[in-house]
Parts: C-alpha cells; structure tokens; sequence
C-alpha cells in the first residue's frame, strides 16, 4: 500500500456538483476534517441550496459557494484556483433522460471535465480526483468486474462518461496532471432522488402504494453506502500508486433488483406487491445486466474498507425517505 492519510486542516479544497448526493455527503466529511471548501454548484436564479442551505445560511460557513457551470472554462478555471484538491463530481446523470439528450451529457460530462483538467494542470494542483461510474464496463463480461474490464458504451450516459474518463487520464499521460479516475459502484443512501431504484422504491412504499413499479427485475448491482463512497474519495486523494489511474468503489457484493426489492419492503416494514413496469424498461441493448465489483485496487493500495452493510444502509435510507417524504413524487417516473 503507498497511501497517506491527509490532515486536511485549512487546504483549500474544491467540490464540484457539491449540491448533489454523494458530492454534499463530501462536503460534510471534508468540512468536519477541517478543511476549506468551495462548493461548485450549477447556477440556478432562485435562492435554493438544497443539502448545502444550512452552510449557505451560516455567516461562519467554512463552506464557500461559486455559482457556475463546468462547460464554462474561464468560471472553472477561476474556481480551481489557490486549490490544493480537486473533487470533480459534476456531471449529468440520469441514463434515460440520455436517450433523449445525448448532446447535453457530452457537454457536461466531456467538455465540462476537460475544462477540470485543464484548470487542474494550469493552476498545478496537487491532486484531482475524477468521478467516473460502474456504468462504463456496461453488462460484466467477467466478475467480479476489476479495472482492467473493457469499456462498454451501453448508453449515451456511460458513452459521455467514458470519454470524460479518458480526457481526464489523457491529461496525466501527456501532462503529468496528478489523476485518478474514482469509479463508484452504485452509492446509495439519504439524499438520493427518486431517479434511483433504492429511493424509488422506498418512496412509493412509504406513500402506502401497495404496488411497487419497476423495470427488470433481473439485473444485478453492487450497492455502497454514501459515507463509504465518500471515504473512499478521501483515501484515494493520498494515494500515489493510484495516479494516472481507475480505482473502483464498490462492496464486492451483488443483489438483483427484485430481491433488492424485497430487502426494501422488508427495510420499510410495509407491505406490496413487485410489479414490472415497461415505462421503465431500458432499450434491450442498453440494459446491463451484471455489475459487481472487485475492489482490489482500492483496499490494497488506499486502505478502503466499505463500513456499511447493505441491509444497515437500506434501513437508514428507508428511515431518512420516511421523513423526507415531501421532497418525492413516488407515483411518478422520474428520469
């Protein structure tokens, strides 16, 4: 293992997509180990701060907000500046709202992490850390799946995500810009949108539909708690054996859908029936049907150890949906 625990006290540290839900959950673990944090957010002309509203409405806030977006370079290149680490989660994310922008996810997810990495390397960072997804490797050839997986485009999505993953290795083998590419299985947790299955779900459960609609039931994930997805960002960012490349994030653990259904109901303490909905089935070539993650890389050379077991975070997720009920549209497919 060639990884230091970083003191982060007083560096100066940007998060882009800091508003999202693992790039808030960040925000947290970075502002309670003391460090400086800019927090990148896409601009919007009303005051709404989402997860980050209690740092925006503390005039101590060691929180400092930058309105923007990553396809504008002269607004990335000001906010990289003075920064010691980079945390790049900024991207478009949904993978059926993809089928119908695929131009939009390549401005945002290539150009925009292009912009990154060139505001990285002109600013000389000391580190960049790029959000990639499972997503890339499309349905497991081999598995558990390790880094040297081919890439697979199984959606405009996972297409936009590859080549930002490229752009962003590109620029450590031409330039020497300090990268690694950071590669989530699926995180889960409080503060997911119902565009997931695990928030979906729960909150059709918690409106009391007796009736859970779904697309297939079949496929296959790896599900890591937010907190452990966030810890692992941090201990990738004092790893030297992981520069110029991909490291997963993941349990090693697989559960389908429908049985990760069944844990939900079970999680909620409610009652209903699985109910296969085709509204929501991807096109048949698109879906991926096997993801399961070797995570070798990132226990071996960084130290990560996932802390949280599926069955304790879907309780905590049923729990945090529970109370945030107000903030979801469970009768409603959202993409």
């Amino acid at each position: 293992m060639n990884s230091t625990t970083i003191d982060w006290t007083g560096r100066t540290v940007l998060v882009t997509g800091a508003e999202g839900f693992i790039g808030s959950t960040l925000v947290d673990l970075l502002v309670g180990r003391g460090a400086r944090v800019r927090a990148f957010v896409h601009y919007k002309p009303y005051a709404d701060k989402g997860h980050l509203a209690r740092y925006f409405e503390d005039p101590h806030s060691p929180v400092e907000f930058i309105a923007g977006d990553v396809g504008d370079a002269g607004r990335v290149m000001d906010a990289v500046e003075g920064c010691d680490t980079v945390f790049h989660l900024a991207a478009l994310i949904g993978i059926p709202y993809s089928y119908d922008s695929p131009g939009a996810y390549v401005r945002t997810n290539v150009v925009g992490t292009e912009n990154i990495a060139e505001a990285c390397r002109r600013h000389s960072v000391r580190r960049l850390l790029h959000t990639s997804t499972s997503e890339v490797y499309g349905t497991a050839l081999t598995a558990p799946i390790g880094e040297e997986h081919p890439l697979q485009p199984q959606s405009p999505y996972s297409a936009s995500k590859i080549g930002a993953d490229m752009i962003a290795l590109s620029h450590w083998h031409a330039f020497e810009l300090p990268v690694t590419v950071v590669r989530p299985f699926n995180t889960y947790g409080p503060r997911q949108s119902a565009r997931a299955v695990i928030p979906a779900i729960l909150a059709q459960l918690h409106s009391g539909t007796r009736e859970i609609r779904l697309g297939s039931l079949t496929p296959t994930r790896d599900f890591t708690y937010v907190t452990d997805t966030a810890a692992g960002f941090l201990a990738l960012a004092g790893c030297d054996r992981a520069l110029g490349e991909s490291v997963n994030l993941g349990t090693g653990r697989e559960i389908s859908v429908g049985d990760l259904a069944k844990a939900l109901i079970a999680a909620s303490g409610r009652d209903a029936e699985i109910v296969v909905d085709p509204a929501r089935l991807r096109p048949s070539g698109s879906e991926v049907h096997q993801l399961l993650s070797d995570n070798t890389r990132a226990r071996t050379w960084a130290g990560w150890e996932p802390e949280v077991g599926l069955e304790e975070g879907l309780e905590r997720t049923s729990a945090w949906v529970a109370d945030h009920l107000h903030l979801f549209a469970p009768g409603r497919y959202q993409v």
